[in-house]
C-alpha cells in the first residue's frame, strides 16, 4: 500500500506525513544516542581511574563548537520563517549561513582531532578516549548528513519552491528539526565528555 504524499494533517495523527516521518526518525536517534549515553554512564560508574575531560579535551575549542551549532540552530530557525514570510533571498541567505557554521563546527572538529592524533590520544589508549572518539565521530557523522541535505535545499532543491511550495516548506522544516536535534546531542556531549 502507497502512502500518498500530502501537505494537509493526516486524520489519523494530526501531522503531515513528511512531520510523522521525521518524528519516527528522530525517536530511532535518541534510541542510538541514548544507548551511548547510558554506555558512558555505566563505564564512567564501573571504572577505577576516570579522567577529568580536561585532561585530553580541548575545552575553549569545545565552548567555541558549541557557539557554532547554537548560531547553526537560529539561522536554520531564521531560513525556515523566511520561507513562511514568502522571502525566498533570505531563505537560502539564512541556509546558506547555516551549512558555513556546520562546516565551520567540521572543521574545529578536524583541527581537534588531528591533535589528538599527534598527541596519540587514540581510543584505543583508554575508555575514555575510546568513548571520546566513538559519540564525536558519530556526531560528525549527523553533521555531514545535515550538510548534505541542507546544501542540496539550498542549491539544486530550492527550485522546488517555484513548483510545489507547501512540499518545500515542510521538507526544510523536516532538515530543521533534524538540524536542531543534532545540535542538542553536541549541547548534551560537551558538558559529559569536556567539563565532566
Amino acid at each position: 500500500m502507497e502512502i500518498p504524499y500530502t501537505v494537509a494533517a493526516r486524520p489519523d495523527t494530526g501531522l503531515n506525513n513528511v512531520k510523522l516521518g521525521i518524528w519516527l526518525f528522530l525517536a530511532s536517534e535518541v534510541m542510538l544516542f541514548g544507548g551511548l549515553f547510558s554506555t558512558y554512564v555505566i563505564l564512567r560508574i564501573g571504572g577505577v581511574d576516570w579522567p577529568l575531560g580536561a585532561e585530553y579535551l580541548n575545552i575553549p575549542i569545545g565552548a567555541f563548537n558549541t557557539a557554532v551549532l547554537i548560531g547553526s540552530s537560529v539561522t536554520m530557525v531564521m531560513c525556515f520563517a523566511s520561507l513562511k514570510l514568502g522571502d525566498f533571498a533570505k531563505y537560502r541567505m539564512y541556509m546558506g549561513a547555516t551549512i558555513l557554521l556546520a562546516l565551520t563546527f567540521l572543521a574545529v572538529k578536524g583541527f581537534e582531532y588531528y591533535e589528538k592524533v599527534s598527541h596519540d590520544h587514540l581510543p584505543s589508549h583508554s575508555t575514555f578516549l575510546a568513548i571520546y572518539w566513538t559519540m564525536t565521530a558519530l556526531h560528525g557523522l549527523h553533521i555531514v548528513g545535515g550538510v548534505i541535505v541542507n546544501g542540496y535545499f539550498w542549491g539544486p532543491g530550492s527550485r522546488m519552491w517555484h513548483v510545489k511550495r507547501e512540499m518545500f516548506e515542510n521538507r526544510v522544516e523536516a532538515a530543521g528539526l533534524y538540524w536542531h536535534f543534532v545540535d542538542l546531542v553536541w549541547i548534551f556531549l560537551f558538558p559529559v565528555l569536556y567539563l565532566l
